[in-house]
């Protein structure tokens, strides 16, 4: 039993492992399943398991390991935001993110410690600290937000930027301003402490380009077979990260951030399966350290915070922040409507508190009182601007326009007459849709019709930076190239979920000789019907119908007036869409939109929709 609990009432380690991971991932589960922000919901778990409940203390329960833990924690998160950092990405945006982060970290920083001292009734060595580390964003806060509010592509590269470059950055700002605090309060001399920064912040910037050449060069060689590679990447990242952290405190964040940015843009062949994995680690890392930041505080901690903590708070939501932004934007081309968005939108995350901590910690040591203050303001500001964000991101992008579409549209893979007839019934219900082809005669029906068209190959570097892939949530593969069908399935399974990428049923997949595994290829629709027998019945006179299911004329009933016809799609307004897999039937069978490939002298023509005045048919005839 000695594995379960210990004799005081304290969970073993192994216990409290198993129980972060269960609030956290489950957190974001349900998150997920509410369409709600999964951060709040992450917060609220730590919270009641901590000092509401006292169930679960990580200082007694997890003990010294914790603060090592969120220190890994915190820089494979910086990593793997890094990673992501592609220059090639960056297009419109590449203005402004130099602007938020040459300007912006200077102007937050000079702003934050000003709230601090005069708001907050903190002294200038406290603010001067703390406003370094408040110059960050939290790209593990950003991260789940963008994810859920949908922004437009500008916006969401400003704000995903900023906060994977400032992180490292309001951490050295908070070890410059610490190392000054320390000249201050010690014998240390200024010359001492400007060498030892010097010298951290170079071998950190060493160390990272190091890192990322040597995992660049190993792997595109060949010296790292494909099962090591992702240990191999491991290991050397939190080497990197140690011995930079070695030299200079927090330094191993700039180290590892930009070891990532290196590594994004070495155009490797095998970054998308690393960028994947790293993706997934960093959801039960972000989840974690959120369980773990928030059990661990105290109610005496938070008793220290008064009127003028929530008036510091208001102030850096409502002042610091918009002005730091709107001023480092004065004078580009950035639309004021993607200032104003970017300006209100401030969330703070894990490097904030987790550093504050430590600084405090040494604050406190080297006699400054008032730097006991740091961690429960640092908690509150956390919490204040998740819940605010979490909960106003996507109003207030959609107020200024700046939103994805609401209901996630349908991405078509070939510019087939069956495509474009089915993406203009999806385009009359006001569903976003793409059609996408390499040869661009076969757009032409499309663009007659005025349908949305992407020129090139889906999978291209062209469209990742090109299409606005939050306003999407299915794929649907129906050009006449099984193969590219089934790698296109394959390819974009993992960014849209398996259950949301679709295909039309290949040609020779009934012979054992053709037949492919279970992990390739995407969902099956229009029943059993390959290409070419869609094209047939097209010229036969088939074509994509929208019925109206209600209590009157239920599928039931418009199943019997129509043998031939195959379920594609139902849409429920407020639920969206969702496509129908082949051999099923729609989820409801009233009170929605059925869309059919469907002879046009259909019984539903005659009859069932005549009747209900909702059936039409598109037949995609240019």
């Amino acid at each position: 039993m000695a594995m379960v609990t210990l004799t005081d009432g304290a969970l073993s380690p192994v216990i409290s492992f198993a129980l972060i991971g269960a609030l956290g991932v489950g957190a974001q589960w349900v998150a997920w399943r509410l369409r709600m922000p999964a951060i709040v919901l992450m917060l609220l778990a730590g919270l009641l398991v901590g000092p509401v409940l006292g169930f679960f203390d990580p200082a007694r329960d997890i003990g010294p390991l914790m603060g090592p833990m969120i220190s890994l924690a915190v820089a494979i998160i910086l990593f793997e935001g890094g990673m992501t950092l592609s220059v090639h990405s960056l297009r419109g945006a590449a203005e402004g993110v130099k602007r938020l982060v040459f300007l912006g970290a200077p102007i937050g920083w000079l702003f934050s410690s000003l709230a601090l001292h005069y708001v907050a009734g903190l002294g200038w060595a406290s603010s001067a600290v703390f406003g370094g580390i408040m110059i960050v964003t939290g790209p593990t806060v950003i991260a789940p937000l963008l994810r859920q509010a949908r922004l437009k592509r500008r916006p969401a590269q400003l704000l995903q930027w900023e906060a994977i470059v400032n992180d490292p950055i309001g951490a050295l700002a908070a070890v410059l301003a610490f190392e000054v605090v320390l000249v201050l309060n010690t014998a240390e001399t200024m010359g001492v402490a400007a060498w030892d920064i010097t010298r951290g912040i170079v071998l950190a910037s060493g160390l990272g380009v190091a890192g990322g050449w040597i995992i660049a060069e190993s792997f595109r060689r060949a010296w790292v077979p494909e099962f090591m590679k992702v240990p191999v990447l491991f290991a050397l990242l939190l080497g990197v990260f140690a011995l930079s952290d070695s030299v200079l405190h927090e330094s191993g964040l700039l180290a590892v951030t930009v070891m990532g940015i290196w590594i994004a843009n070495a155009d490797l062949p095998s970054y998308t399966e690393l960028r994947r994995f790293k993706e997934h680690a960093t959801i039960l890392l972000v989840s974690g350290v959120f369980i773990l930041l928030a059990a661990n505080m105290k109610f005496e901690t938070l008793a220290m915070l008064d009127w003028r903590a929530a008036a510091f708070v208001g102030v850096v939501v409502l002042l610091v922040r918009p002005l730091t932004v709107l001023i480092s934007l004065l004078g580009t081309s950035l639309p004021i409507r993607e200032r104003l968005l970017v300006g209100f939108t401030g969330p703070r995350g894990v490097v904030l508190v987790a550093v504050a901590g430590l600084f405090a910690e040494r604050l406190v040591a080297s006699g400054i009182e008032d730097a006991a203050l740091l961690t429960p303001l640092a908690f509150a500001l956390v919490a204040a601007t998740v819940v605010l964000h979490g909960f106003s991101l996507r109003p207030m992008a959609r107020a200024l326009g700046l939103a994805g579409a609401a209901i996630p549209g349908v991405i078509f893979v070939g510019g087939s007459r069956f495509a474009v007839a089915f993406a203009e019934a999806l385009h009359d219900l006001d569903v976003p849709v793409l059609i996408a082809d390499a040869n661009r005669s076969r757009l032409r029906s499309a663009r007659e019709a005025g349908l949305p068209v992407f020129f090139g190959d889906i999978l291209s570097e062209a469209a990742e930076h090109g299409v606005e892939i939050m306003s999407f949530g299915q794929v649907l593969a129906v050009s006449d190239n099984d193969a590219y069908n089934t790698l296109v399935a394959t390819d974009l399974a993992p960014e849209f979920g398996r259950e949301s990428v679709f295909q039309i049923k290949r040609a020779k997949q009934e012979s054992r000789r053709h037949a492919l595994p279970a992990t390739l290829g995407g969902r099956a629709i229009a029943g059993e019907l390959t290409y070419y027998e869609i094209a047939s019945k097209m010229n036969e006179g088939w074509s994509v119908r929208k019925t109206g299911l209600s209590e009157d004329f239920d599928f039931e009933a418009w199943s019997a007036r129509n043998p031939d016809a195959i379920p594609l799609a139902e849409y429920e307004e407020g639920s969206g869409l969702r496509l129908i897999q082949a051999g099923e039937a729609p989820r409801k069978t009233t009170g929605i939109q059925l869309l059919s490939f469907a002879p046009t002298k259909s019984e539903d023509a005659r009859n069932g929709g005549a009747a209900n005045g909702t059936t039409g048919a598109v037949n995609g005839e240019s």
